[in-house]
């Protein structure tokens, strides 16, 4: 029964549209929907704070007659707010203002998406060490160093912090998982199990900033800022939580793989295992070089990875360093350092992977260099495309007003019903969750919840990096039972390796602990962190 109904949620699921089609579709949806709302006159009044208008004093530039209008240069004291009223009514995106806007916006729509330069900038660094196949040597010495009875955590942990570069841990990690677990007598099938747990139940979080990060930081600064400009959010905005997480993730995954998921597999019997040259043959990620290759292109980017942290340190740590904030001489908040992270998180994967490519041979001519970088950025070809869409869908729908409009009400309603923050919390997970079944893709789905989610949740108090950690943990866990996940027929291939007559009903069914598992855990692990009010980052308290 489980196998015939999972075929025909696979075969359901095959028939939804590509994401870009989606978007295409949600931006027609957007248009006319916001026209016949115009035409209804539908609006909402509400209360907000605003600031009271600075006043500016003439300044005169040394050495020019131009004079240049300077605002206040210290915080607004008592009585700089003051409660307004304002109307928002709903603009058609038909009417003249709308169709010139639709024109004439298109290409600073996508210019000013955010995480289109970002994820640009991250793949130079990222994606050539992923090419030279520095990722997959650290994942193949640290599984070979871990004893048997780390084994599980360590495959998982690697897994979790696999999502840096994420291809790296599906065609990497996942197969060396199975290897692993078998070269010490368990279950190969077990080994897929944990890794595939790592990479995917737990893709969202990390010891590090990742390029997710990067992207849904933009999206969610995108989303708040039609609500109110000031609320922006920078990329450690969840690192406190993501470190806490990944640790949690790692120890409840671990825990489910060797108390049920091997139980419930029992002894591996070899004979399942397919004739050689069969279905289950994968063209390996990254090419395999010698040992003593690797061994020495590891240590090459041990030091040159030093030397790239050095070298940032003493950008930053000297006071007044030029990483430091100019002003107050800070390092963490509004300073030139977290301006720079996803500059700086491009130049250490650079360096430690061009110094893995020299040392080990993968790269040896400047050529090489350029054309894996270009081969990165190649590959980014159809995100791109999602990306100038998904620019397009959010600037069409905050020009209707239609997000400030439905905020009000939904907020109007809620502040009626009196629902407090945490069930709104709880929701945004559940519905996080739901929504993964049709559309996996984090980015896509977070673009499609952002504009809807982020000014519901600022007027109601809690601000975005709280929406932004709800999101995550509502977001991950599926993905393991989701046949719409791009990676998901992979790792049914991966599992025919050592069972022959498995399929997809074999991995979801192997999988699902671990949804269970990590959807009530991990959100009691969440609301727990809301209500002891931890900081989600630094500077980013959850209210």
């Amino acid at each position: 029964m489980m196998e015939r109904m999972l075929t025909a949620i696979e075969r359901i699921g095959n028939k939804m549209p590509d994401p870009a089609i989606i978007f295409l579709a949600l931006i027609a949806s957007v248009i006319l929907l916001s026209q016949v709302l115009d035409w209804a006159g539908v609006h909402a009044t509400y209360q907000v704070d605003r600031q009271r208008p600075a006043i500016s004093e003439p300044v005169y530039q040394g050495g020019s007659s131009d004079i240049v209008e300077a605002g206040p240069t210290e915080p607004p004291g008592p009585g700089s707010y003051r409660i307004v009223t304002e109307t928002s009514s709903v603009k058609g995106l038909l009417t003249v203002d709308g169709v010139r806007y639709i024109f004439t916006s298109f290409v600073d729509n996508f210019r000013n998406f955010a995480a289109l330069a970002i994820i640009l900038v991250v793949m130079i660094g990222v994606g050539l060490a992923e090419a030279s196949g520095l990722i997959a040597a650290l994942i193949r010495k640290l599984v070979g160093v871990s004893s048997k009875s780390t084994l599980t955590f360590i495959i998982i942990l690697l897994g979790m912090l696999s999502s840096v570069a994420s291809d790296a841990g599906y065609l990497v990690l996942i197969p060396l998982g199975a290897a692993a677990f078998m070269s010490v007598g368990r279950n190969p099938i077990a080994g897929i199990a944990a890794a595939f747990a790592g990479v995917s139940a737990g893709f969202g979080v990390n010891f590090l900033i990742t390029p997710l990060d990067g992207v849904l930081v933009g999206i969610t600064n995108d989303a708040a800022n039609f609500a109110d400009p000031a609320d922006k959010i920078d990329l450690v905005s969840n690192l406190y939580f993501g470190i806490a997480s990944t640790l949690f993730v790692t120890i409840i995954a671990t825990a489910v793989t060797t108390r049920i998921v091997e139980k419930v597999l029992g002894d591996y019997d070899p004979a399942l295992a397919p004739t050689a040259g069969g279905d289950g043959e994968v063209e390996p990620a990254v090419a395999e070089v010698a040992p003593e290759a690797e061994s020495r292109g590891l240590a090459w980017a041990g030091w040159g990875t030093l030397a790239a942290i050095a070298f940032i340190v003493l950008l930053t740590a000297p006071p007044g360093a030029p990483l430091r904030d100019p002003v107050t001489d800070k390092v963490i908040g509004d300073s030139p350092f977290m301006d720079s992270l996803i500059v700086i998180i491009m130049f250490v994967f650079l360096v430690a992977g061009l110094c893995y490519g020299r040392g080990a041979g993968t790269l040896t001519t400047k050529d090489q260099v350029l054309a894996t970088i270009t081969k990165s950025w190649a590959g980014l070809a159809a995100l791109l495309f999602l990306f100038l869409l998904i620019a397009q869908f959010i600037a069409c729908f905050n020009f209707s007003k239609m997000p400030d409009v439905a905020a009000v009400k939904l907020g109007d309603v809620l502040e009626h019903i009196d629902v407090g923050a945490v069930w709104l919390l709880l929701g945004v997970v559940i519905i996080s969750a739901i929504i993964n079944f049709i559309i996996p893709a984090a980015i896509a789905k977070w673009a499609l919840l952002a504009p809807i989610f982020i000014p519901l949740f600022l007027r109601l108090g809690v601000p975005p990096q709280t929406v932004l950690a709800a999101y995550r943990v509502g977001d991950a866990p599926t993905n393991v039972v989701t046949p719409l996940m791009a990676y998901f027929p992979l790792i049914v291939v991966f599992t025919k390796r050592y069972d022959k007559n498995s399929g997809i009903g074999t991995v979801v069914s192997m999988m699902l602990p671990y949804v269970i598992a990590l959807s009530i855990l991990w959100t009691l692990f969440f609301l727990a962190w809301y209500l002891l009010g931890i900081p989600l980052g630094p500077g980013a308290p959850v209210s």
